[in-house]
């Protein structure tokens, strides 16, 4: 006989899938006074949307010791914006009060110190930009898509093994356009690597090579 599947919990009617120790009334849940991380509008708006479309997917965590919001200050801003009058939450222990801040800290700061692949993030949010998803619950509002999806990027090479001691002459470049500049700089590398203009005897990518041509001409033109 299959297993029964267990009811998703619900928190003012918004699904809870994260792991929680309880679903609590929002007006219980404090704030810690001394958090040093800020939360714009924009954000919190975000975050809203996201919790509304997707459900909670982490829950606020509570310390056992102060009584206090550790992580999820930004969650709760966006539950208070959603006008839900339940969350869930996570009761953890803390040794200490220096334990708690440092945990509070690390939340945002570790987040800040990922690096994001930018062409691969492109590519990913391209795959599912498929007009059936709100793009906005990938945390990406539509003037940050905008700008992303504008960016031109030198793609990833392999350069040629060189002897140890010398320094490998290759350089990746990242740079923004609007969509204008874009379609203009991607016709002329499409327009010169047509006249054979992709293929070099020092670089294997076909992008570089041809942009490298364009500046050239340019360059002696000038």
């Amino acid at each position: 006989m299959a297993a029964k599947k267990k009811a998703t919990p619900l928190a003012d009617g918004v699904p809870v899938f994260c792991s929680h120790t309880a679903i609590v009334n929002i007006e219980n849940v404090v704030p810690n006074p001394r958090n040093p991380n800020q939360h714009p509008e924009n954000q919190v708006a975000l975050l809203s949307k996201i919790i509304a479309g997707q459900g909670w997917r982490n829950p606020i965590v509570i310390s056992k010791r102060s009584g206090f919001v550790v992580k999820g200050h930004g969650r709760l801003c966006a539950a208070q914006a959603l006008g839900v009058s339940e969350v869930p939450i996570d009761e953890q222990e803390y040794d200490s009060e220096a334990a708690e801040y440092a945990d509070l800290i690390a939340d945002n700061r570790i987040a800040e110190l990922a690096e994001i692949s930018a062409p691969e993030l492109k590519d990913l949010l391209e795959e599912i930009d498929t007009g059936d998803l709100d793009m906005d619950l990938t945390g990406f509002d539509e003037k940050s898509l905008e700008e992303l999806m504008s960016q031109f990027h030198v793609d990833d090479i392999a350069p040629p093994e060189l002897p140890d001691g010398d320094k490998v002459p290759f350089r990746q470049v990242t740079f923004t356009l609007h969509d204008e500049q874009f379609e203009e700089v991607e016709a002329a590398i499409s327009k010169a690597k047509e006249q054979g203009h992709g293929e070099s005897a020092v670089n294997e990518n076909s992008n570089g090579n041809a942009l490298a041509w364009v500046c050239q001409v340019f360059n002696r033109d000038g």
